[in-house]
């Protein structure tokens, strides 16, 4: 068996879709034919909108397209301590600090800081700072929600002393064509949530502990999730995880361009099993032999 160790991670807030399935079979295909591993992993850190019956949907849908993964299965809502962990060391570098500021805060201060852009992958890229000792012992005295956001040039400045100039390698292309070795610019997110007081963690955080904790070794997604992958580069240097290789895939449309979301129910695969559809027509829907 090779070193290949690659994962398909769906959150479980609704049913899969043509989408889900294009990319669960991108990566089982890739496993099978290095002889190596596929890892399933159930991230539900949202605690609100993950449930039980989806998870239970997601696990059925993928035996009937005939996957078969590693176990056990991990569910993140079962390994919160891990990025607590994580957490902890980018607290003790100075790479995070408290942000009390909420959504409204962050959009007037952007309106009025010509710097900053409201476009960043996940929104604003919003770039703070630590409040005064004094002013963060105040607030946390009277219960105040915050946020622990990275500090992106704290934690860059970081990396770059540990591992120099930021990069990655992609297999696949990201959505304007990037392929090869590529320059990290974790920039683009501002400075970016990385856990919240109440969840504890964020998906960004969760993603690359995961990730090393599974030896995942090949990522293999959507391009939507490119940008990301330039943050998590960061997040791998200054916490000691190894690095992945990245393969992003394209994306699955309808008829008109759009692609699929799991409000359209009858691109599900659950929908489309019940009206008759075989798992080898569903391969050759998305594309796939």
């Amino acid at each position: 068996m090779t070193n290949f160790i690659t994962r398909f991670a769906p959150s479980p807030t609704g049913l899969l879709h043509l989408g889900h399935a294009y990319s669960a079979l991108t990566a089982y295909d890739a496993a099978q034919g290095a002889r190596g591993q596929l890892v399933l992993r159930i991230e539900d850190i949202d605690q609100t909108r993950c449930k039980a019956e989806f998870e239970r949907a997601i696990i059925e849908d993928l035996t009937w397209l005939g996957l078969t993964w590693e176990t056990p299965v991990r569910r993140q809502s079962d390994h919160f301590d891990d990025y607590t962990d994580a957490l902890q060391t980018l607290r003790d570098i100075g790479a995070v600090y408290r942000c009390f500021k909420t959504r409204k805060d962050i959009a007037d201060e952007i309106a009025h800081a010509p710097h900053l852009s409201p476009d960043g992958p996940e929104g604003p890229q919003y770039v703070g700072e630590a409040l005064a000792a004094h002013e963060e012992r105040s607030l946390l005295a009277e219960g105040a929600p915050f946020a622990w956001r990275l500090s992106t040039s704290r934690a860059v400045h970081t990396a770059n002393k540990i591992a120099g100039p930021l990069k990655f390698t992609e297999e696949g292309a990201g959505p304007k064509g990037e392929h090869g070795t590529i320059t990290a610019t974790p920039e683009i997110f501002g400075d970016p949530v990385i856990a919240r007081k109440d969840s504890g963690t964020s998906y960004h955080l969760a993603s690359v502990c995961d990730d090393a904790l599974q030896g995942v070794t090949h990522i293999i997604r959507g391009e939507d999730l490119f940008p990301a992958t330039h943050l998590h580069r960061l997040l791998q240097v200054v916490l000691g995880l190894p690095t992945p290789i990245y393969l992003h895939h394209r994306l699955i449309t309808d008829d008109t361009g759009k692609r699929f979301a799991k409000r359209d129910r009858a691109a599900t695969i659950k929908a489309l099993r019940e009206s008759g559809q075989t798992p080898t027509g569903i391969r050759r829907r998305v594309g796939l032999p």
